[in-house]
């Protein structure tokens, strides 16, 4: 038996009084932990929920998601994991593409989920922690959990829907355990000491295969966080002695916001610290280990690929800003418009291939074949290269590149740049639309509390670095950039003013 559900079971075998799961002043035990996830089955048994049927999961990052979401694959349903700020139709979306019968969401926007669970006839349980243990207190564990192959879908994970509908991704399994198995051995090379910083949306495949899958595996204990705040991971980094902790760059650029002197006395138990979800940019790398005292590893995948498809490997040398070289059982390579691989260190689309690609989108099986290629080549959509040692490095994306009178504008190229100003705290840099340019180069920043600089002075701050058709003509200041549920910036809701800001 290869279902996840099987690593939650091994490690209540061998670690059956130890903390599995903690939020604030709630703590859950393995033992304890796989009990809730059994009688969870056991009330969807009986909801009528059968092996391979979809079951959607709208909560937050407490122990409630862990004991649901094993509770689904014990029963060898389908978890479909939701943000909990879905609106009424979103819901409706999701569930109604997925086909799925239930949902369990959050009382706290109980009126959202209702009305889409109500519009597709899903049955809904609105649960928090104390609901759901109120919910199964009378249940018996399910008695076995129902075996599943390799090849069997553990999670129907929707994409962002950037260019359109959300897509359903199917992540199998196999792909999935191995990917968190990969993590836990090779990479992050998690133990039953360690405790997992949970601030990752669990819904989202980051927070799911590397904190909750692989927390399981290692038989750790992780350390949740409904909602991200910095100076609250900062307390429950020194109140729980957290080693590891994993975040998207603007975690990173938030806990330096506050760090000043609670950095260093917070931090001493951290061992190391992941990155991924977006690039993260170099100076707030180099700012962060400056200040927090411990390595960061940075590392690259997407939904489809279960995430984790390369990674800063800790027993290899680190080179700052690249995304690090393919895990274990997984091939990358840069190819051209037409799927010719491109000669080192020319920049091309990524391919990835290997057991962390998933079986296709849900129902989309045209969408699938322009994803996957015949030879199982995942089209990443990011624009990368490959240096001599074999370590990958991220361009951009597909979609972000900017061509400004012919010639291609990398946006992350200029990003760095803008982030190496000392007032700047971040920045992101989209095309805006011009009669005969067909784009120019625009810059959308915040800056650091207490900072101050103009946008005519950050225009020749970049000027000075950067060749004249790739520097920003249009710069403007926001008070924060727009931030998507696992805080990776969302430049297609970037406002860009009508007036000219720079000159």
């Amino acid at each position: 038996m290869t279902a996840l559900s099987a690593d939650l079971a091994a490690a209540r075998n061998r670690h059956p009084e130890r903390v599995a799961l903690r939020c604030d002043d709630l703590r859950l035990t393995y033992a304890e932990f796989d009990a809730a996830a059994g009688r969870v089955a056991t009330l969807l048994e009986r909801a009528g929920i059968e092996p391979g049927d979809r079951v959607g999961v709208m909560l937050p990052n407490t122990p409630a998601f862990a004991i649901v979401f094993y509770g689904i694959v014990y029963r060898g349903a389908v978890a479909v994991p939701m943000n909990p700020l879905l609106k009424g139709r979103e819901v409706a979306y999701y569930l109604s593409n997925s086909g799925a019968k239930a949902l369990f969401a959050t009382p706290a926007f109980a009126q959202e989920a209702t009305a889409g669970a109500a519009e597709t006839g899903a049955q809904c349980w609105l649960v928090d922690d104390a609901a759901l243990a109120d919910l199964i207190a009378g249940l018996p564990a399910h008695g076995q959990p129902v075996p599943c192959d390799d090849e069997d879908v553990a999670v129907i994970l929707h994409t962002s829907g950037t260019t359109g509908k959300p897509k359903g991704a199917m992540l199998t399994h196999g792909s999935l355990r191995r990917n968190a198995e990969v993590s836990v051995r090779t990479l992050i090379e998690t133990g039953p000491d360690d405790v997992v910083m949970g601030c990752l949306p669990l819904f989202h495949v980051f927070g799911l295969t590397c904190g909750l899958n692989a927390s399981v595996l290692a038989g750790a204990t992780l350390t949740l966080i409904p909602r991200f705040d910095p100076r609250k991971a900062l307390e429950v980094i020194e109140r729980d002695a957290v080693t590891v902790f994993q975040g998207v760059p603007t975690m990173y650029s938030a806990l330096l916001g506050v760090a000043r002197d609670a950095a260093p006395r917070a931090a001493r138990s951290l061992r190391i610290c992941v990155s991924g979800g977006a690039a993260l940019p170099v100076q707030v790398l180099t700012d962060f280990e400056k200040a927090f005292g411990c390595a960061v590893l940075e590392g690259y995948g997407l939904s489809e690929s279960s995430p984790v498809a390369a990674f800063n490997h800790p027993n290899r040398p680190r080179k700052a800003g690249s995304i690090g070289t393919p895990i274990e059982g997984v091939q990358m390579r840069v190819v051209d418009l037409d799927g010719v691989e491109v000669p080192q260190g020319q920049a091309g689309e990524l391919q990835i291939r290997g057991h962390n690609v998933m079986k296709g989108y849900w129902n989309l099986p045209d969408a699938t074949a322009a994803t996957i290629t015949p030879e199982g080549w995942l089209n990443t959509g990011d624009i990368g290269r490959v240096d001599s040692d074999g370590y990958f490095y991220i361009v951009d994306r597909t979609k972000d590149l900017i061509i400004r009178g012919g010639y291609n504008v990398y946006p992350r190229e200029i990003e760095e740049v803008l982030y190496e100003h000392p007032a700047v705290a971040e920045a992101a840099v989209v095309g805006v639309p011009h009669d005969s340019l067909g784009e120019e180069v625009g810059a959308a920043v915040a800056l650091k509390p207490g900072a101050a600089a103009t946008p005519g002075e950050l225009v020749e701050y970049v000027k000075a670095r950067v060749a004249a058709y790739k520097y920003p003509r249009r710069v403007w200041l926001v008070d924060a950039l727009p931030k998507g549920p696992t805080g990776k910036v969302l430049k297609r809701e970037i406002t860009v003013p009508t007036t000219e800001s720079t000159r």
